[in-house]
């Protein structure tokens, strides 16, 4: 089970865009995500016109390492570790080390 998955809250805790907040929107490898208005560069592209791409500098997300984020937690609105563990009918939760809340329902 991944301890960051696509749509959490996470904040950035190490790098240029530290202390930045925004929501995960894809998971590409065990250790890299790409997070919403994180981690921005720009992209010299070459026009397409049989695809309808226009060229020029075009501005987006690039990966970002997971050990850079921690997901956060809205009740003590700071960045938080995670763990997992299992219920009593054996699905298998990410919980807040810090609150013990759980995470997902």
């Amino acid at each position: 089970m991944r301890r960051i998955k696509k749509g959490d809250e996470v904040i950035v805790i190490a790098g240029k865009d530290k202390g930045k907040r925004g929501s995960v929107l894809r998971v590409l490898d065990e250790d890299r995500l790409i997070v919403e208005n994180i981690n921005i560069i720009k992209r010299h592209t070459k026009p397409n016109p049989q695809a309808g791409v226009q060229g020029g500098i075009v501005e987006r997300e690039a990966a970002i390492q997971a050990s850079n984020v921690m997901l956060f937690n809205a009740q003590t609105s700071k960045g938080d570790r995670v763990g997992i563990r299992t219920l009593e009918d054996g699905r298998k939760v990410r919980y807040f080390k810090s609150t013990k809340e759980v995470v997902d329902v």
